[in-house]
């Protein structure tokens, strides 16, 4: 503990994990709304990272890591309660950068596979004996639904497109719900997994919207959203009207969150790519 410097009360009990699995810290502890995070060897010198969730959603994350097992996601070595302890991700490689060195198709390519290693798992995830509490899609969409009509047009037909495939029959699949270049890292050997998902379950085509809208200094680039949008449906098999209208929507859903914390130019930014998406019939 001597090596984190002054630790204030509030994070004292989740620095407390460090005692109890014989933990060395490898820097400093990040702490967030939602987590606390820190690099750490384990007793026998592994590299590893160490998660506690503050939050429900985050808890429930783990859930979904933990009956994953590894599949497309990075393995959790311990949990208990909120604490996590998970594998290191050792490799060199960094989505948001392959997309600043030109690679956006091939980064594009790389989340829509582990996307699909994800929802393969539903069949095995769905079966355990204690499957992981999974929030379904009605839920994740329902402060689009309370607060549409007071925002803009494209958060009322989000909102209208989200109603409309919700209501659809379709066979429902594990989603990490929250798949951008930052929530996949490069594990070695291991190849490229997913961290930090929501566990969501719903309709797979929309595991792929937040890839489309990230990174976010990328996201409104002149063509970029159609040509990424096109390679998404190349890659997945998607039928191209879901993806976009799930596109459409998952966007004002994200533009309603970023306005009710306050921050309009993210609502704005995250607004406009789905008024572009809206129109990608015309380009696709």
């Amino acid at each position: 503990m001597s090596d984190l410097g002054p630790v204030d009360p509030g994070r004292a009990a989740d620095l407390a994990w460090l005692r109890r699995w014989r933990l060395h810290p490898e820097g400093d502890a990040m702490t967030t709304a939602s987590s606390t995070l820190l690099a750490v060897r384990t007793e026998d010198g592994t590299p590893a990272m160490l998660k506690i969730a503050h939050v429900d959603e985050e808890a429930r994350g783990a859930g979904l890591l933990v009956a994953l097992d590894g599949e497309g996601v990075a393995r959790v070595l311990r949990r208990d309660h909120s604490a996590m302890l998970l594998e290191w991700a050792g490799g060199s490689g960094d989505l948001v950068g392959m997309v600043r060195a030109g690679r956006d198709d091939e980064a594009t390519r790389i989340l829509c596979s582990v996307a699909a290693r994800v929802h393969a798992q539903t069949g095995r995830v769905t079966a355990l004996r204690e499957p992981p509490h999974l929030l379904d899609l009605e839920t994740w969409f329902r402060r689009l639904f309370a607060h549409a009509d007071e925002l803009g047009p494209v958060h009322r037909a989000g909102a209208a497109l989200a109603r409309r495939l919700l209501d659809e029959e379709r066979e429902p699949v594990v989603l990490h719900g929250d798949l951008h270049h930052a929530n996949v890292l490069d594990f070695g050997e291991r190849g490229w997994l997913a961290i930090d998902p929501k566990g969501l379950v719903g309709d797979a085509e929309f595991d792929v919207c937040n890839v489309l809208c990230n990174p976010h200094d990328r996201a409104l680039a002149p063509g970029r959203l159609a040509r990424q949008f096109g390679i998404v449906v190349a890659e997945t098999g998607f039928e191209e009207r879901r993806v976009r209208d799930w596109l459409v929507a998952w966007c004002a859903l994200s533009s309603t969150w970023f306005a009710l914390d306050d921050d309009p130019e993210r609502a704005d930014a995250v607004a406009r790519i789905g008024e572009i998406a809206a129109g990608l019939d015309a380009v696709s």
